[in-house]
């Protein structure tokens, strides 16, 4: 990921458009046009060797005749030309460049000009490969960044930037937008100026062959202007890239993203989407409208907390559509106390019951809704009033209105809809002048309340601190791997029954037990030493669902039926899968079921985003039933709690006390499965179904596992980085004391807290530059929570202690920016330590780190009066110098190469 050099592209001081061709009017006029027309400060400079002039402004022969480098420049020229051009600009010092053109001079036939598109790489991805190559090698000696191929361009409003063809300049605001379409883009543009909607960013993002979605990202997280983003994509390619930009950016600014649901890729590949918007905090909406609604209620709207509403309405009829529309979507209708509804009875409608949703009747006018919104306003159980107003008999829409708007400073959340057209359009306005939310149909509103309700959860998920495991478990991966390297050296893409059982064991994933028999009368002899009921199933690596093709038997008593059974199934299954190569069979003893619940726990590799697990209802009815979620690995104890309240099952499984289930044994099945996954790169798909749970235990009765070679490491295909064990590193003191030096996980909040409770104020303030009582949560879920791709903390702990369980004794980090040219470190270590050399400890590994990484500069900020610090950086031989802006802290730095 790298945001080097973009604000060439978005902040030129000075801009050259390069075109060719003697008909006028073409995209190169058209670029100067829109850029003097759009008020840009500096040179813009035409390159076209046919023209003397483009849109009256003296064109230049070529580069070389520039008389100022331009910071920018946008290439209207067919991309053939690209690889010269570039090579001539990066050499004059230009540092960025928009490709506006998908014209080459030859497509494959010969024939010219044609257009380079999607379906063309398709068909010729060589040539398509070859050319971006060049194009890209020719950037590279220059650090200069590209970004397209496109044909319509970017703006950046607020800097009077207008380098697109859009025959509208978008309005400037506060809103960045990214589109991977070009027609979507226009639209988009077309749409929100009708609204009056302004941008800071519009870009189109072209086919991405330099800078994609992850970079734009990175680079609107830092822009102070953009306080949204928004996104239209249709696919990704660089997934840990894009997951980690996201996350970034979803917890300093609402990112919001339209993605066509793609059936054609499959409900699988849709359901990946929606698991890696969530986990990354974005909000996933359904259309244009909703993009911009959602948008704007975040921008605008007070915080709400949970999915519970509270409805008023001078209509009985429309507040009961609403409370329908509202438990459809999931949401719930707050609880109102006994006193709040006597209050309102009295106040708004005496002789009526009160109940959410709340009828004000049809006569209602502004005083009604004032002393219900008073009362129901204080609520602990609402997170946010509806109101919905009706016409009605006297139109006193403005007023009641005003009432509303007056009572809007409430700290809880205001949503209103005023039903009709003419009638109502000056109070939707009074709404829209004192930063209310307000919507034309109930339906809509309650949409908007359900996605300001997802963002909330997804933002909590991002803080949430998750407990540490119930257990500790110990996985032997390479018992499971030499499991899968057998069935692959002899050519097979599916385990059997018996590996499948070797492997889920290997992972401590308890599996009814299973006895192999290659023949039928091996299978009776089994049969005859357990001495009760057993299961008979067929063994074949190329038979997935053994019902199909009678490979299944149950409830056999003895060994005569065993033999019976097993020789009748033979028969059947070379009668049905013909083809199929036959292991031979496994038989186990019959489990009871005695009330245990199915459900299925597996995982899949999706297109773009690597494997993701799921969690589902199980049994042989699974796929009528599709009670399924997904969700991306790794997982720790939250994460995967969080996956399973995403079905029905979950529901059941937490609420009925008379079959009560250990929901955490159920979530620590879910991080086993999720470290297979981050250990066994072979493992492409597995479906653990049925799993029967008991009030104690899981037992799982079956399983597939499927598998394909691999040469990356397993850890290479997910979409985040998980944690990195490798780093964990043992210290064994010579008075017997051991330390352990790992990286933080999300589960060592409570400690690093009560770290700093333990350590003194002074120390607090000069590492936090602040002082501090305690770590708020926020802040110490943000330090203890990482995204390994761009962050890292080490913390010094007990060892053989469970996350979260040790005391933790030092922490050093390092944040790297997006180039990963330069991290900036910190180090806090508990006083009550001194002496046993654990800063120079933390400040060599973190070094030893940085330079791993390829970071080439390690710097800090420290407090003139923090002489312990700056002991160390003396001692690492680290520059020291005073800083500009404050004479009390001074900059620390150490080249690492």
């Amino acid at each position: 990921m790298t945001i080097r050099n973009l604000e060439y592209l978005f902040k030129p001081r000075s801009i050259a458009v390069i075109g060719r061709g003697k008909a006028a009017g073409g995209p190169d006029a058209t670029l100067e046009f829109n850029l003097i027309e759009g008020g840009f400060k500096g040179p813009v400079m035409p390159v076209n060797p046919d023209h003397r002039s483009i849109s009256g402004v003296l064109a230049y022969k070529d580069i070389a005749s520039l008389p100022v480098t331009p910071d920018l420049a946008i290439l209207t020229t067919p991309l053939d030309e690209a690889p010269t051009l570039i090579g001539e600009l990066g050499a004059r010092g230009t540092r960025a460049a928009l490709l506006l053109s998908r014209e080459v001079l030859q497509d494959h036939r010969g024939v010219k000009p044609a257009l380079l598109s999607q379906e063309m790489l398709r068909k010729y991805p060589d040539e398509g490969e070859s050319l971006k190559q060049k194009i890209l090698e020719a950037a590279k000696p220059y650090l200069l960044r590209l970004i397209g191929p496109d044909h319509l361009g970017y703006s950046a409003p607020l800097a009077n930037l207008n380098a697109s063809l859009s025959a509208t300049r978008p309005l400037p605001g506060h809103i960045a937008l990214l589109c991977q379409s070009a027609a979507i883009t226009r639209s988009v543009i077309d749409w929100a100026t009708d609204r009056g909607i302004g941008f800071s960013h519009v870009i189109s993002v072209g086919m991405r062959w330099d800078v994609d979605l992850g970079d734009l990202i990175d680079y609107l997280l830092r822009d102070s202007s953009t306080r949204a983003i928004l996104m239209y994509m249709e696919n990704t390619r660089n997934r840990r890239k894009f997951v980690s930009a996201a996350r970034a950016a979803a917890r300093v600014k609402p990112v919001i993203v339209l993605k066509p649901r793609d059936f054609r890729a499959g409900a699988v590949e849709d359901s990946v989407y929606d698991a890696v918007f969530q986990r990354a905090g974005i909000l996933r909406v359904n259309n244009i409208e909703q993009l911009f609604t959602a948008a704007e209620t975040l921008a605008t709207a007070k915080p709400v907390y949970s999915n519970r509403l509270t409805i008023i309405s001078n209509s009985y009829s429309l507040a009961l559509l609403t409370s329908d529309t509202l438990l459809r979507h999931g949401g719930r209708l707050a609880e109102i106390s006994d006193a709040t509804r006597e209050q309102l009875a009295r106040a708004c409608r005496p002789g009526y019951p009160i109940e959410n949703p709340v009828d004000l009747g049809d006569t209602a006018g502004p005083d009604e809704y004032a002393k219900a919104l008073d009362l129901l306003l204080q609520e602990p159980g609402a997170d946010c009033v509806l109101v919905v107003h009706a016409p009605a008999s006297v139109n006193r829409s403005e007023e009641c209105a005003r009432a509303v708007v007056e009572r809007g400073k409430s700290r809880r959340m205001i949503m209103t809809c005023w039903v009709g057209e003419a009638s109502v359009e000056q109070a939707r306005d009074r709404f829209k002048d004192a930063h209310i939310p307000t919507y034309q149909a109930p339906g809509e509103a309650v949409e908007a309340f359900m996605r300001l309700a997802q963002h909330r959860r997804n933002q909590e998920l991002l803080i949430e601190t998750p407990p540490s495991i119930p257990e500790e478990f110990t996985p032997d991966p390479e018992s499971a791997r030499r499991t899968i390297q057998i069935a692959l050296t002899a050519g097979r893409l599916r385990l059997n029954a018996y590996e499948t059982s070797l492997v889920l064991n290997a992972y401590q994933i308890q599996t009814a037990p299973l006895h192999f028999a290659s023949t039928p009368e091996a299978a009776s002899d089994i049969a005859l030493e357990l001495r009760e009921p057993v299961a008979l199933k067929i063994l074949s690596p190329d038979i997935v669902n053994k019902s199909e093709v009678g490979g299944v038997t149950f409830g056999l008593k003895n060994p005569l039926e065993v033999l019976v059974a097993a020789t009748s199934m033979l028969e059947r299954v070379r009668e049905f899968a013909p083809e199929a190569v036959i292991d031979g069979f496994a038989v186990q003893p019959m489990q009871s079921r005695h009330g245990a619940y199915e459900l299925m726990i597996g995982v899949r590799t999706g297109q773009r985003f690597g494997p993701v697990i799921f969690f589902g209802q199980g049994g042989t009815e699974a796929e009528v039933i599709d009670d399924i979620a997904y969700a991306l690995p790794p997982l720790n104890m939250q994460l995967a709690r969080d996956l399973m309240s995403r079905t029905r099952l979950y529901r059941q499984l937490s609420t009925n006390r008379g079959r009560p289930v250990d929901l955490d044994d159920i979530a620590l099945t879910l991080i086993k499965v999720s470290q297979m996954v981050v250990d066994l790169a072979e493992v492409i798909e597995m479906d653990i179904n049925p799993i029967w749970v008991y009030s104690d235990r899981m037992l799982s009765l079956d399983a597939n596992i499927r598998i394909e070679p691999s040469t990356e490491p397993a850890v290479q295909r997910l979409a985040i980085s998980p944690y990195p064990k490798e780093l964990e590193k043992r210290y064994d003191l010579p008075d017997g004391r051991a330390f352990l030096m790992r990286p933080i996980l999300p589960e060592d909040e409570p400690e690093l807290r009560e770290l700093v409770k333990r350590i003194p104020p002074e120390d607090v303030r000069m590492r936090f530059f602040q002082p501090l009582r305690e770590l708020p949560h926020e802040m110490a879920a943000r330090l203890t929570q990482l995204d390994y791709e761009r962050e890292m903390a080490f913390i010094v702990t007990e060892p053989d202690c469970l996350p979260g369980k040790g005391k933790i004794w030092g922490v050093v980090r390092c944040n790297a920016d997006p180039d990963i040219e330069k991290a900036e470190y910190s180090i806090l270590v508990d006083r009550n330590m001194t002496g046993l050399g654990l800063g120079p400890m933390l400040m060599r590994y973190i070094i030893e780190y940085a330079k791993n990484h390829g970071i080439k500069e390690l710097y800090g900020e420290v407090l003139r009066e923090n002489e312990p610090m700056l002991r160390l950086n003396r001692a690492f031989q680290f520059n020291i110098h005073a800083t500009q802006d404050d004479p009390g802290v001074l900059h620390v730095s150490l080249p690492l190469g």
